[in-house]
This record gives structure tokens, C-alpha cells and sequence, in this order.
């Protein structure tokens, strides 16, 4: 695999006399790729039913002679107003009934009918139009699902839709009610066409009512993106994408991922630091700049797996953003090790945001590689030495990882349904599993929860695992690896009852949850040989071996035989216990890295980033600040 990089351009914002110009200087820092129309509707068809393309079909051609490949995408998270003329009641709704009005993107609801005909429609026009065009190389659906809290839509169309789903998946209303625990507080439905959306009511709806309506809202995502790939691939053999986004789960990936060729995602470090983490204000003083050191590669490892090996991060932060509660701009060298740490997880494609920054709309403040006027931006010139370092890096090769960690959107939806406590999020927990494997230098696969084949792992991590199907527990049992699950693992069915063989209800696993408690931010519990618990604690009963305990004696961890299970949410130091021991019997390395140094095997080459503000020295090499260093066979590359 040789790398590319790219941009994303909207020729529609410029003048048509400059498009050969920015062509030319693409190709001349030596981008490959360019990314256009995703929010195009509305010059594509300015009036129902007028497509106009002509400017569309110059905008490409002027790219495509330059040497750049198109990536080309359908426009269908900006219909423009006539469109809302036209299907009134295609906007979303929130949950305070209040409609999400038109005036800036993503206004639609997933469920209506006539929206999705509509993108089905205008995807049609593009692909007979430009499907054999030789110029564009690739297709980006829509753009960013779920962004702005736009999945759960609580519309009349939703409301007929989860009827109709409901119909399907229970068959009957008895089974429903069975299923739900509708006894408790009278709740029985006489019909589907009794059951409501669960929003507005008096005090928690029913969580076997919330979880299925999550359930619902996802497969709404997937199917209207397997429309428009439907549509793309009667035309086309180029791949298709989407790009995802950070920290947004209220859809399954995975299974929108099942119908698309390549995953993606919009990486923005400094703003996510700001808007998306959970952590204390001196560890975001500490990375202000920079970005924290695990958010991105999280995601480039849980994409890759969506991807099912194939990923790209179409959109990288080049320098400050707009839309963060504080947007401060990157350290000199970050825009570089963002990009060459994307690599090193295995991206094709790194593509900046924007080429040039917009003097209007929303993201006037947003920087691009570009200033406004034209002239060359600080990212501008961190692209251009990452075209050398790719240069100098030669062919990569991805490699299966040794250690795994199990990822469930439906997980995430059952958790924050009933967190049982204020603080306890599935992202934060499989974040902090995730940190202390890299603070122990190890490399990471991301695997979905409907995996039954584990060969080549010997470690495997399912921390907040909702629901453990028995098949899923046999296969792990026989994979040969160390298995390390909890808390929270079997703590539910599919329709949010406690199982039938208790919790964790796992085979051969001799272990019982007795009890659950949620602790405030300012209880821990001391656990005996360092660490504590925090936010989380399982009383745990069992002949299983007691691994680790608290200083008062309760049981922390249990197991053995390579299957075990943490009743508790472990701070810093005690995941890095669990991880220590885990790799130890899984005949793992484990290399102790300083604060802010990470690092990344694929294939012959080792990639080493610095995400400090200062230098570092470590292994007989020194990492300036946000610097990054690779070896190849055991020689520095540089």
C-alpha cells in the first residue's frame, strides 16, 4: 500500500476562472485526491425538476486533467429549501416535539418515505451522468451521519415506521409485551398502533421501549444509506464511502459499513478535545494544541474494522476549527503527525479540510490549506513535507494486530437508555480499555461484537459488553486467547431484561454480579497492590479464582483458564494493572511509554508520535515536540 493525500474542494464557492489554478497547485504539493459536491444540491438542481450539471462536468474535468482523482459525493445531506416545499414534513424532530427547521445541513428525517425517494432520485441522475466518467475514482454518500444529533427523530414518519418495525420483529402485540416487561406499571399495548415514541413521557419510558426505538432509529440509517449504494453500484464498480464521525454512536457502523467498500472518518484532534472527551482540565492544558493522544488512533482502529481493513480519513484538521466551545490552532508539527499517525493505522488516503477557507457561511472561521485570498495557510506546508515522509516510507503493509478489543453500538444505546448513574458512558469505558493497551505499546484491532473468529488474537478485551449471546461466549472460550470482559458484560438481553442465567451468564465462567452500585466522581475504592474503582462497582460471587480484590476485601476481578471478568470501572493505574498481567499470560511485551508518547507496528515499520509540547528521549531516540519518528526493519527511516 502506497498512501495518498487529498483535499476537500467546493468549486461552487469560487469563481469557474480559478479552478485550473487551484488544480494546479493540488497536484503541485502533490495531492492525489479531491473531494467534491456532497453539499451541492442546490446549485445541481436550483428548481425541482431543472438539473443543471454543465458546471459540474467542467468542475471535474478541470480536476481530472490537473492528475487528481474525484471523489464525487451525493448531496443528499443539504436538500436544498424547495425540498421542504415540496415534503413539509421531512424534518426531523427532537425530543421535545420541536422540528429541526431549514438553515443550515442535515434537516431530515431518516424514516420519511418521501425524502429517501427523492435521494434515491438525485443519486440516479448523478451516477448515469457521471458513473464512467474517468475522473472520478470513488463515491462519498451523504456526509457525516449522525452528526448534529440527527439520528433520533421523533416525526410522525418515525412514529409509523417503529410501528411497522415493531410489527415485524414481534410478530404479535402479546409478544411484545412479553418481551417489554409491559406488565410493570400497567404498560400492555392492545395493538402496534397503540405504542408511541418514547419521548414526553412523565418519568423514564420503558428502557425495553427505548432500547428497540434505538434499535429502529439505526436501521433507519442503514437503509437509507443502502439505497443510494444500491443505486452506485447498478451504475458503478468505484468504491463507495462514507464519512464517519467522532464519537457519534447512536448508529451501528458496522452494518452501514456492510454496504459500503471503504470506511471513513473527519478527524479533528483540537476540537474534540474541546467537545467530545471527557477529561480533567489539566490533561486537556496538556494537549491543548495538540489533541489528545489515543482520541484519534481510537478511531482510525474502529474505522479500519468497519472498513473491514479498507480506511481513509477524508477530512483532517489542518489548523484551527470554528465550531468548538474553544478552538485553539495546532502546535507546529501536529498537522504532520496527525497525518503520518493516520498512516500508520493503515489509511490509503489522508485528505485535508478545506482547500481553501470559505469568507462566508458557518465556517468562515474554519481554516483551510488555503487562506481565503489564496495564499498558503501554516497547513499548507506541513502537507507538503508529509508528501516527502511518504516518499521516504515506501510500500506499507498491514498486519493483524495480537490484541483486540470487541466494539457494540447497541451497547453504547443500552448504557446511556439507563446509565444507573451520572458519568457512565460504554465510549468512556472502552476509551480508557483502549489508553492503557497503548500506554502499554501495544497495537490495537477493533472487532465487531458479531465476530465469531479470533484467530491470531491472544489478548481480547470486551469491557460494557451488553448483551453476551452464547455463541459469542463459546467462541471466545475457544479462541485460545486471553479474554478479559466487564463490567457490565451480559447485564442484559436484547430486549433489556436481565437474563435468564443471571449476570454475566457466561459459560464456564464461574462468576455471579450480586449487585450493582454507581459511585459520585468523588468516591473511589482502594484496590489492594494500587489503583481504584471509580464511577462503577459489582458485588461479584463465584468459586472463580479472585484476581484482584479492594483493600476491604470485595472481589474486583475473577477468573482463570484465560477467560476472566472486572466487576468494577477501573482508574488509570489499575487498567494498567489488568492490562500488565493480561499480556503477561497472553506472552505479550508490554513497553512503558512516556506521557504523550504513543506508538503504532504495521508490518516492518514502527511508527513513534509525540503528541508532548516538549521533547522526548526514549529507546536511544529522540522525538522532538509533536514529533514523529519510523523505523523499518529495525533502521530509523527517520
Amino acid at each position: 500500500m502506497r498512501p495518498e493525500l487529498g483535499v476537500c474542494y467546493y468549486p461552487e464557492h469560487w469563481p469557474e476562472a480559478g479552478w485550473a489554478d487551484d488544480a494546479a497547485r493540488m497536484a503541485r504539493i502533490g495531492l492525489t485526491w479531491v473531494r467534491i459536491g456532497e453539499f451541492a444540491w442546490g446549485r445541481i438542481e436550483p428548481v425541482p425538476g431543472q438539473v443543471q450539471l454543465g458546471w459540474l462536468d467542467r468542475a471535474i474535468e478541470v480536476l481530472g486533467a490537473a492528475g487528481l482523482k474525484v471523489v464525487l459525493g451525493t448531496p443528499t445531506a443539504t436538500p436544498p429549501r424547495w425540498m421542504i416545499d415540496r415534503h413539509p414534513d421531512m424534518l426531523a424532530v427532537d425530543a421535545e416535539g420541536k422540528p429541526r427547521k431549514f438553515g443550515s445541513r442535515r434537516h431530515y428525517c431518516f424514516s420519511h418515505p418521501g425524502y429517501l425517494d427523492e435521494c434515491v432520485r438525485i443519486t440516479d441522475i448523478l451516477a448515469q451522468r457521471y458513473a464512467h466518467n474517468p475522473h472520478v475514482a470513488a463515491w462519498q454518500i451523504d456526509n457525516e451521519y449522525g452528526c448534529h444529533d440527527s439520528v433520533l427523530s421523533y416525526s410522525e414518519a418515525a412514529r409509523q415506521g417503529f410501528r411497522d418495525w415493531l410489527a415485524a420483529r414481534y410478530g404479535d402485540i402479546a409478544t411484545l409485551n412479553r418481551a417489554w416487561g409491559n406488565v410493570f406499571w400497567s404498560m400492555e399495548y392492545g395493538s402496534f398502533d397503540q405504542v408511541d415514541l418514547p419521548n414526553l413521557t412523565v418519568t423514564d419510558p420503558n428502557p425495553s421501549h427505548v432500547l428497540a426505538f434505538r434499535r429502529y432509529s439505526s436501521d433507519q440509517v442503514v437503509r437509507f444509506n443502502r439505497a443510494q449504494a444500491k443505486v452506485l453500484k447498478a451504475h458503478t464498480d468505484a468504491p463507495l464511502i462514507h464519512n464517519y464521525m467522532g464519537r457519534v454512536l447512536e448508529y451501528d457502523h458496522f452494518e452501514v459499513g456492510d454496504d459500503l467498500d471503504i470506511a471513513s472518518w473527519d478527524s479533528y484532534p483540537i476540537g474534540f478535545l474541546s467537545d467530545r472527551l471527557d477529561e480533567t482540565a489539566a490533561h486537556k492544558l496538556a494537549f491543548l494544541q495538540q489533541g489528545d493522544p489515543d482520541m484519534q488512533a481510537m478511531h482510525h482502529d474502529l474505522y479500519r474494522a468497519v472498513g473491514r481493513g479498507r480506511w481513509w480519513v477524508m477530512e483532517q484538521q489542518p489548523g484551527p476549527v470554528n465550531w468548538a466551545p474553544y478552538n485553539p490552532a495546532p502546535l507546529p508539527g501536529m498537522v504532520r503527525l496527525w497525518s503520518l499517525e493516520a498512516v500508520a493505522h493503515g489509511a490509503e488516503v489522508v485528505s485535508y479540510f478545506r482547500w481553501r477557507q470559505a469568507p462566508f457561511g458557518q465556517e468562515q472561521y474554519h481554516a483551510g490549506l488555503l487562506q481565503p485570498d489564496g495564499r498558503d495557510a501554516v497547513g499548507a506546508d506541513e502537507a507538503v513535507q508529509v508528501v516527502d515522509d511518504l516518499a521516504k516510507l515506501g510500500d506499507l503493509t498491514q498486519a493483524q494486530a495480537r490484541v483486540a478489543i470487541l466494539f457494540d453500538y447497541p451497547s453504547d444505546w443500552a448504557w446511556a437508555t439507563q446509565p444507573q448513574g451520572a458519568g457512565f458512558s460504554y465510549f468512556n469505558l472502552i476509551l480508557s480499555a483502549y489508553k492503557a493497551l497503548r500506554r502499554a505499546g501495544l497495537s490495537v484491532d477493533f472487532l465487531p461484537s458479531r465476530q465469531r473468529a479470533f484467530s491470531g488474537y491472544d489478548l481480547i478485551l470486551a469491557p460494557g459488553l451488553a448483551v453476551l449471546p452464547p455463541d459469542l461466549s463459546a467462541a471466545l472460550n475457544a479462541s485460545g486467547a486471553q479474554v478479559v470482559l466487564g463490567p457490565r458484560s451480559g447485564a442484559i438481553n436484547d430486549d433489556y431484561q436481565i437474563p435468564d442465567a443471571g449476570r454475566p451468564g457466561v459459560p464456564g465462567l464461574d462468576v455471579h454480579v450480586d449487585l450493582v452500585e454507581s459511585l459520585p466522581p468523588d468516591h473511589t475504592r482502594a484496590v489492594s497492590g494500587g489503583g481504584q474503582v471509580i464511577h462503577w462497582q459489582e458485588q461479584l460471587s463465584g468459586e472463580a479464582e479472585v484476581l484482584l480484590q479492594t483493600e476491604a476485601g470485595a472481589p474486583v476481578q475473577m477468573g482463570g483458564d484465560g477467560l476472566s471478568y472486572i466487576g468494577a470501572y477501573p482508574d488509570e493505574m489499575l487498567w494498567d494493572r489488568i492490562v500488565a498481567a493480561a499480556a503477561e499470560r497472553a506472552g505479550l511485551a508490554v513497553t512503558r511509554l512516556p506521557e504523550g508518547l504513543r506508538l503504532r507496528d504495521m508490518g516492518a515499520h514502527r511508527f513513534v508520535v509525540n503528541y508532548s509540547a516538549h521533547a522526548v528521549d526514549w529507546n536511544g531516540a529522540r522525538l522532538e515536540p509533536c514529533g514523529v519518528a519510523v523505523w523499518k526493519d529495525g533502521a530509523r527511516v527517520f
